[in-house]
């Protein structure tokens, strides 16, 4: 058969890219086809995702599509990273940039919600761990400091979701994304209506929810003519990012609980996939997720703070005019020390500090402190 052309548009909180799966019949190949630069945007004392700078970038790599691969190209999809979205006026207008997950409005929200909301009521009704950046505190953020935007929203688009909004005009939640919101319900599949009903907000925003796999429509003309694509489908994947990580595990469905992974990138996420959401009281002791996965699966997890720390240093260091690429940063890594100092990447402190290099000289402990120390045979003491 004559080789076919798939192209995925990954974006994470770094870095996107356009990526082309090549099938011959026998064997898929990958081939990087567009990358670039993602990160939070500085306006106005909040932190906000350049999504029309996203959007051109993709369109280059449309365009990159077309002249290497021109009519072999058959579909495209998105995934993103979870919890954020882009509100949308009945006239399809944008209201505003969207908020990055980091920006600092939703401090305290989450008290405050279950203050109203009891804490098990709410993991009865989401499965969801409890994490300030979930949607559910960013929409709860909105109506106490911007509630006339909120009125005017006629749709929220998930990330994943907006992306394919601009590729095809269709509206629509991909379910792995819809799962990271905190107000979709693990058993019933669904928007958990009531919930956000008892937090009044609104639901008529919501669009309907599809399936991974999903076809919603087809290029844009505007969009395929200036690519020189023809009007390819549109088919959703499983557009949250960690969803498709481990949806490429190579495991049997029989195998569903009997292995665990570990997506490592600006989050780490490390957890198994089973049949159904688990919603035992341990794991809401142990404030432990579940997101939806591929063929409704879902992936018991738990976040952890992965390489963010490491990319905001990288940063720093170029905003003090010195870049270094990660290969050299492993490297000075490799050559220091080691276990001189103990830190927590997931103390709060952490989640967004102005200066990160500055923030890990100011907290960490001495390593000896946290070492244990023989103080009889046998025992151990802290």
């Amino acid at each position: 058969m004559k080789q076919q052309c798939y192209l995925g548009v990954d974006l994470g909180a770094e870095s996107g890219r356009v990526m082309a799966g090549l099938w011959n019949g026998k064997r898929l190949r990958l081939e990087e086809l567009h990358r670039f630069q993602n990160g939070p945007v500085e306006i106005a004392g909040t932190l906000r995702w350049d999504v029309l700078r996203l959007w051109s970038e993709i369109q280059q790599g449309l365009a990159s599509a077309a002249r290497s691969h021109g009519k072999s190209v058959r579909s495209v999809g998105v995934d993103t990273w979870g919890v954020d979205f882009v509100l949308l006026s009945n006239e399809n207008e944008m209201l505003g940039l969207p908020f990055h997950y980091r920006d600092g409005r939703t401090h305290g929200v989450m008290q405050a919600a279950l203050a109203l909301v009891p804490r098990e009521e709410v993991f009865a009704a989401t499965g969801l761990q409890f994490m300030e950046i979930n949607t559910l505190y960013q929409l709860l953020a909105l109506k106490k400091n911007n509630p006339s935007l909120l009125a005017a929203a006629d749709c929220l688009l998930m990330m994943p979701d907006f992306f394919h909004w601009c590729l095809s005009g269709q509206r629509v939640a991909e379910f792995t994304d819809a799962t990271t919101t905190q107000f979709f319900h693990p058993t019933r599949r669904a928007w958990s209506w009531e919930l956000l009903e008892r937090f009044e907000l609104p639901t008529g925003m919501l669009p309907q929810v599809v399936s991974p796999g999903a076809k919603i429509g087809s290029l844009l003309d505007s969009v395929a003519r200036r690519a020189g694509l023809s009007q390819i489908p549109v088919i959703v994947p499983a557009s949250h990012d960690t969803a498709s990580a481990v949806a490429a595990v190579p495991v049997e469905p029989r195998q569903a609980g009997t292995w665990a992974y570990i997506s490592s990138g600006t989050w780490s996420l490390m957890g198994v996939e089973l049949p159904k959401a688990e919603l035992s009281p341990r794991v809401l002791e142990f404030n432990l997720t579940n997101e939806g996965g591929v063929d409704g699966t879902y992936r018991l997890l738990k976040n952890i703070t992965g390489l963010w720390l490491v990319q905001q240093c990288r940063r720093s260091f170029e905003h003090s005019s010195r870049k270094f690429e990660y290969a050299e940063l492993v490297r000075l890594a490799k050559a220091a020390p080691p276990l001189r100092s103990l830190v927590d990447p997931d103390d709060g402190l952490f989640l967004n500090p102005p200066n990160m290099p500055a923030a890990m000289r100011t907290l960490p402990r001495a390593i000896s402190r946290c070492t244990p120390r023989n103080t009889s045979p046998g025992s151990r003491s802290w």
